[in-house]
């Protein structure tokens, strides 16, 4: 049973979208859900590479600027990021402010968070709990072409 915990990220979820644990975190991932033209969810996983939570209240994130995602971001807006793994059930519900900045093959986000969900074991569950989260491997050398050009996207400003 999930409960709301407001339009803005708890700080300990803020410190790990922040990208200070970067290596840490590297080999999870996190879908992303959009919303495609035929209003049915559009999953993409991400990792915590392409997230940066700028504030409590915005998350950028890269994506493919030739994506079904940018796409989709760009004509509906919605977003739901969701992160599952053993210590935490999360689901950020987010609307995409404004047109993406384009960066090479990147296009870059900002997301507003509008609702921030904690999922817990409901009545009857007790004891229930996730063992695992999704991975991937190999993870990604932080001074590879790609996360230089993904971390970079993140953090450039409009001009």
């Amino acid at each position: 049973m999930s409960r709301s915990l407001g339009a803005a990220l708890p700080p300990a979820l803020q410190a790990r979208l922040s990208q200070k644990d970067l290596p840490r975190l590297l080999g999870r991932g996190l879908p992303l859900l959009t919303v495609d033209d035929r209003g049915r969810p559009h999953p993409m996983f991400c990792s915590y590479l392409e997230l940066l939570a700028v504030s409590a209240t915005v998350i950028r994130v890269a994506v493919g600027a030739r994506s079904s995602t940018r796409r989709n971001l760009e004509a509906r807006g919605a977003a739901t990021l969701l992160i599952v793994e053993p210590d935490i059930t999360i689901y950020v519900k987010c609307h995409a402010a404004g047109a993406p900045l384009l960066a090479g093959e990147l296009a870059r986000f900002d997301l507003r968070v509008e609702d921030v969900l904690e999922d817990a074991a409901a009545e009857g569950e007790e004891g229930a709990r996730i063992t695992g989260g999704v991975t991937y491997a190999p993870v990604p050398p932080l001074d590879s072409d790609w996360a230089r050009a993904t971390l970079a996207a993140l953090r450039l400003e409009p001009a």
